[in-house]
């Protein structure tokens, strides 16, 4: 891997923002519109989440974030983290970064006190899919904001 390094910001730092509205077009690709969970900045601060931004020779290319969830409870854990914005933009791709920015979320949710790591994803991001499955994580019932809607697909793993 060439120069990568990830970086603990604030969801409202520049390059943070940026990517986050990378994501949304790729949501609006996928599934016709963007991601309409309702989001505070806050939910990404320390102790109850944190961001992350990916640098590939010192430019951003990778996302992924978590928080803290108290009303979810996954394959028998109540202390669980949610994952939040992960996305690697088309130059990343193909490199491993989607697996090391999601071993950080992971390290970094456990020794927060996170139990489960959790997510919703969606059928029409195969390539999200099959990370996941790889990792370990498996199918539970469906929660968030799009848990009613057929393309959704949440998963859990212990950590």
């Amino acid at each position: 891997m060439d120069s990568w390094r990830i970086e603990l910001l604030p969801i409202t730092h520049p390059d943070a923002a940026a990517l986050v509205e990378q994501v949304q077009l790729e949501y609006v690709a996928r599934y016709g519109s963007r991601d309409e969970t309702p989001l505070q900045p806050g939910y990404f601060e320390l102790p109850g989440g944190s961001f992350f931004v990916g640098y590939l020779d010192e430019v951003p290319v990778a996302t992924g974030a978590w928080r803290r969830r108290t009303d979810v409870e996954a394959l028998g854990y109540a202390a669980s983290a949610e994952i939040k914005r992960m996305y690697v933009a088309p130059a990343g791709r193909r490199r491993g970064l989607a697996r090391a920015m999601l071993a950080h979320l992971e390290l970094t949710a456990a020794a927060a006190g996170a139990e489960v790591m959790i997510l919703e994803t969606g059928a029409a991001q195969p390539e999200a899919l099959e990370l996941y499955a790889s990792a370990g994580y498996q199918p539970i019932p469906g929660f968030g904001y799009y848990r009613d809607s057929p393309l959704n697909r949440c998963l859990a793993r212990v950590l």
